[in-house]
């Protein structure tokens, strides 16, 4: 099934300006006049980097976690690259690690200007690597609508630059980049991400074990791929941040909702050519209704405008689909994925969120941030075919867990 976003009329009750809906639609024709319509393609991989010795440690995270698998290794003049693997069909996860400690460039100056992201100053979301029939003239059309990619003096990780990949400037609205790929993700000589290594076999006894466990659990055939990626970024620059990735890929708005009781918004985009979002995960955008500075007349909760003060704007969650199901006694699969995680130490910010009765709902809870990479994990079972990404009373309770996990300490001031 393919969406006309031309004739879509977006899902919510967040009103937007006229701005946003006039240039919403020529971003569209836009698009399909340049080519860039029949160029892209789904969402090939999903980049993040952790701290020069984490990424171990990471990817035991990983695997426990979640579905992807170890695959192969690489090493470049500055990182290790670890290429991980769900479902075939699903994006390949890709996790970055500088070889030196004191490792710099624009991610560790970018975290280091946060209080709460300077702990772990290389530790961050890259982005998305989104497939496209011509590298070079996807290239052309984006760089035409002014769209930054990076050239090699301006960074010194080989990944951005040298590799099968191109990849953006980082966004001044998410800091997030995207990346184009005309390559099969598997052709690792086409992708060019530096010589292939053999992992430690310590590390690859740990993994496998994790999976191994995942599997007698049966937690392997529940929990399923990424079904979509938020960020969280200022309330000024909400629309300009969706304007702008709907010009860099095929999505389309889908729409956007109110959290009043988080005085939020919540704004979710969909490649509208899969039937399965974990095909091409959904991007959510989330911010604040009112920025901190005028907020301070009111006081109203700001959970979301806290998070990117202390950590920068910057992906916030990754959410991975639990297949619908009773697991054992009526409990639902996704309290025994959680309850089963639990039992091997993995912490959570409050407990599952929604019911699952007789009605279409979901159920949905999140970890806390992972140590290596700054992420909270969230899983979501959509129940007896309910077809949206959230309701606003368990967004309103996932929103209120995080923000008393991401607090910052500073005088006598708490965020």
């Amino acid at each position: 099934m393919t969406i006309d976003e031309l004739s879509y009329e977006p899902k919510g009750d967040k009103k937007n300006s006229d701005f946003f809906n006039e240039y919403r639609i020529k971003i569209y024709e836009r698009r399909k006049s340049a080519g860039l319509e029949e160029l892209l393609g789904n969402m090939l991989g999903i980049v993040v980097q952790v701290e020069h010795g984490d990424a171990q440690a990471y990817l035991r995270e990983l695997h426990l976690l979640g579905p992807y698998r170890f695959e192969s290794l690489f090493q470049s003049k500055t990182h290790r690259i670890y290429m991980l693997r769900s479902q075939d069909a699903y994006p390949r996860l890709i996790v970055m690690e500088p070889l030196a400690a004191d490792y710099c460039d624009e991610v560790t100056l970018l975290n280091r200007l946060y209080p709460l992201a300077a702990k772990k100053p290389n530790a961050r979301y890259v982005g998305e690597i989104f497939k496209t029939a011509d590298t070079q003239q996807t290239r052309e059309i984006l760089e035409s609508h002014n769209i930054r990619f990076n050239y090699h003096h301006e960074t010194r990780n080989p990944l951005y630059t040298e590799s099968g990949v191109v990849f953006t400037f980082p966004s001044d609205y998410t800091c997030n980049r995207i990346g184009y790929c005309q390559h099969d993700i598997d052709d690792y000589e086409s992708l060019n991400f530096g010589q292939q290594i053999d992992p430690d076999a310590k590390d690859v006894e740990q993994w496998e074990a994790i999976a191994e466990f995942s599997k007698q659990t049966r937690l392997d055939p529940l929990v399923l791929g990424v079904d979509h990626l938020a960020t969280r970024i200022l309330a000024g620059e909400r629309e300009d941040a969706i304007l702008e990735f709907l010009t860099m890929s095929h999505y389309y708005f889908w729409g956007a909702y109110n959290i009043s009781e988080m005085n939020s918004s919540t704004n979710v985009n969909r490649n509208g050519h899969v039937d399965d979002d974990k095909l091409s995960p959904a991007k959510v955008f989330t911010a604040n209704n009112t920025p901190s500075f005028v907020n301070s007349f009111d006081n109203l909760p700001m959970p979301t405008e806290d998070f990117v003060r202390n950590y920068g704007r910057r992906l916030h969650h990754m959410a991975y689909e639990v297949v619908d199901g009773d697991h054992r006694g009526g409990e639902k699969n996704v309290d025994y994925v959680v309850n089963t995680l639990r039992d091997k130490g993995v912490a959570f910010l409050a407990h599952v969120v929604g019911e699952c009765l007789d009605d279409p709902n979901l159920k949905q809870i999140f970890s806390k941030h992972s140590e290596f990479s700054i992420l909270i994990t969230e899983y979501v079972e959509r129940c007896h075919g309910y077809e949206g990404f959230f309701t606003k009373s368990n967004v309103a309770s996932l929103t209120e867990a995080a923000g008393q996990d991401e607090r910052y300490q500073h005088g006598h001031v708490f965020d």
